[in-house]
């Protein structure tokens, strides 16, 4: 099952079917982008579920960016950066205009976003916010992030991602340690 394609051109098949569709595929369908969708089998013990979702979907790591939820000192910001790279809490802090970052305590990430932490998109959600990207997504034809759910991945334009997110990019990834 690992790689199984579906392809939408802003028209989503199961629009209105309620569980095929998540917040994020509705806000996609609701405002004509075109995107893809892609479906793996997530494994609970995968250490990391982006590095899982770019190698079961068989993409480049630098493609498939992670949804971070940010604490800027008692409100929630978005970060998204690629699988492979860690978020530079420093440089993220100071393009929100904030003193410090902090990852953001799980249970208000889910609560603010309406989604599962694994499964946290960066579209659709409860309670959007503020948003940063890694700007070497400006150099990608399609960038894939969460679909709103763990094994679902959602590939489109960076610059539609961008304009729906209201992402400010900025170099904000680092290479891990």
């Amino acid at each position: 099952m690992a790689g199984n394609r579906d392809k939408h051109s802003g028209k989503h098949p199961d629009k209105h079917a309620g569980k095929g569709a998540t917040p994020a595929t509705r806000l996609l369908d609701e405002a004509n982008v075109p995107y893809t969708v892609r479906h793996y089998e997530h494994d609970d013990g995968a250490p990391s579920y982006g590095l899982e979702a770019a190698e079961k979907l068989e993409l480049p790591p630098e493609a498939v960016y992670k949804t971070l939820m940010v604490d800027l000192g008692g409100r929630l910001a978005v970060a998204m950066v690629p699988v492979a790279l860690n978020l530079d809490l420093k440089k993220f802090a100071a393009l929100m205009g904030a003193r410090k970052a902090v990852m953001a305590d799980r249970h208000e990430a889910e609560k603010r976003t309406g989604y599962v932490v694994g499964g946290i998109s960066p579209l659709g959600q409860k309670h959007p916010s503020r948003a940063g990207i890694d700007n070497r997504v400006e150099l990608l034809d399609t960038v894939y992030v969460s679909g709103g759910r763990r094994g679902l991945q959602i590939g489109l334009s960076p610059f539609d991602l961008i304009r729906l997110t209201h992402a400010v990019a900025a170099p904000i990834g680092t290479a891990g340690s």
